[in-house]
């Protein structure tokens, strides 16, 4: 994978494939991707409708999908597969509305031979405030 813009388009690639899925993954087809380098990758979705739990705040699953998702383009961004989840861990620190636009980052701190570690902050971009964090590892 090219250093750079290189990565950047490729992790573009990535989330549009995953929105174009017939599966579970079309929830992603509204999530941007603003910045991507080794390791390291920035997207941003806002809160809608179809986002929602039965309490009109972003939906739990959601959230999770979202660190699942964005963690592993991480994990990609790095050179090395998708592989597949051994953990994943998600705090929920507090809610967010329909509107509101979410800032997610993810960071690939490790990624070896066999296992790779990701964590991911989700913040709300109007005030800055964290949404969620969420670490994964995966089997490569």
């Amino acid at each position: 994978m090219a250093a750079g813009n290189g990565v950047l388009q490729t992790m573009i690639q990535v989330s549009k494939f995953l929105g174009k899925s017939k599966g579970f993954d079309k929830v992603l087809s509204k999530l941007t991707v603003v910045s991507a380098s080794q390791g390291k990758v920035t997207c941003e979705l806002k809160v809608e409708e179809e986002h929602l739990n039965t309490r009109n705040t972003l939906h739990g699953g959601l959230t999770a999908t979202i660190i699942d998702n964005v963690s592993t383009m991480a994990i990609m961004s790095a050179e090395k597969p998708p592989g597949v989840s051994l953990d994943m861990n998600i705090s929920y620190l507090r809610a967010a509305s329909p509107g509101d636009i979410l800032t997610i980052k993810a960071d690939c701190s490790k990624a070896g031979k066999t296992l790779a570690f990701t964590s991911v902050d989700i913040f709300n971009k109007k005030d800055g405030k964290l949404v969620a964090q969420g670490r994964h590892t995966k089997f490569l």
